[in-house]
């Protein structure tokens, strides 16, 4: 099965991002294919290298950073991140921004699409 994530939530005040990596992980683990992953709204922040938590925290940039580098199309939403204050510089290796456009293309390349956050 194609899956493509979509994700609407920040990091660290929200189930979302660390429900939307146990997926991804325990899909690829299983066969499945995930055709990208999408964040929109406040998810842009889920990839951002200012991110420091303490170091007895989980790295929630580095995490997708780190799938990434695996060959998963990782995509930040443009206007969502202008709107933040983030550009390219503001990212974490192996993710990219790219328009709304993008997510309707992985969508339509997927048998599903399965939304984190409000």
């Amino acid at each position: 099965m194609k899956l493509t994530i979509l994700i609407l939530e920040g990091p660290y005040n929200h189930q979302a991002s660390d429900s939307a990596y146990q997926l991804v992980q325990a899909a690829l683990a299983t066969g499945h294919e995930i055709r990208g992953v999408f964040f929109y709204n406040d998810g842009v922040y889920n990839v951002s290298s200012q991110m420091a938590p303490p170091q007895d925290d989980r790295h929630i940039a580095n995490r997708w950073a780190e799938l990434g580098e695996t060959g998963v199309d990782i995509v930040v939403c443009i206007a969502a991140a202008k709107r933040r204050g983030m550009v390219d510089e503001n990212l974490v290796p192996n993710t990219r921004i790219s328009g709304l456009g993008q997510l309707a293309k992985m969508t339509m390349e997927s048998d599903r699409l399965v939304v984190f956050g409000d």
